[in-house]
């Protein structure tokens, strides 16, 4: 395969996920998008503001291009899951403009680097690193946390997909209990057993 071609197509998948992310929080409420949905305390506005500093970090400071926006060490324990959730002085509008502004600088980095051009990423047990290897990363990473964002966007109001036109199309919420019923009425027979 082409590495233009190949950059191209994981860029693009990229630039859909992070979509995805931020169309998670659309029409809910600032309790909604701030408060713990897991054990762990996982919620919308933290997963975008975790993705937004380390997208910022990975086409960043590993290619020698580090945010213009003042950023923790990677290495500081006391700021350790600190990017997990949003603090009572930043908003939502704040988080979200700062992830946008982060797709513009990795946009960057993406567009003015070759596939196999080399970076650094000091915390990794390999850190010698390419471009390549980023993309992939991110990519994973992304799309790890934006189907944890839809996980936690379906418990809150049955929402679920990566765009808003799909959502409209899903099944009514009879429909969707009727399933849930069947997968959880299968579940037990088969513990019984």
């Amino acid at each position: 395969m082409d590495d233009d071609l190949a950059k191209k197509f994981l860029h693009g998948e990229l630039q859909d996920l992070r979509k995805a992310v931020l169309w998670k929080l659309e029409g809910l409420s600032e309790y909604d998008v701030r408060r713990p949905l897991t054990s762990s305390g996982t919620n919308l506005l933290g997963l975008v503001k975790h993705l937004a500093l380390w997208e910022s970090r990975y086409f960043g400071e590993v290619f020698g291009r580090p945010s213009p926006e003042a950023q923790p060490r990677w290495d500081d324990l006391s700021h350790r899951g600190a990017d997990m959730w949003a603090t009572e002085d930043e908003t939502r509008e704040e988080i979200v403009d700062r992830y946008r502004r982060v797709w513009e600088h990795s946009d960057a980095t993406i567009a003015g680097l070759n596939f196999d051009s080399p970076g650094h990423a000091a915390w990794w047990p390999n850190p010698d690193v390419r471009l390549f290897n980023i993309m992939v990363h991110m990519l994973s990473e992304t799309s790890r946390h934006a189907g944890h964002a839809d996980i936690l966007r379906e418990q809150l109001d049955g929402s679920v997909g990566t765009i808003a036109a799909r959502a409209k199309s899903q099944p009514d919420e009879a429909s969707r209990e009727a399933q849930r019923t069947e997968i959880e009425r299968v579940a037990k027979a088969v513990a019984a057993d």
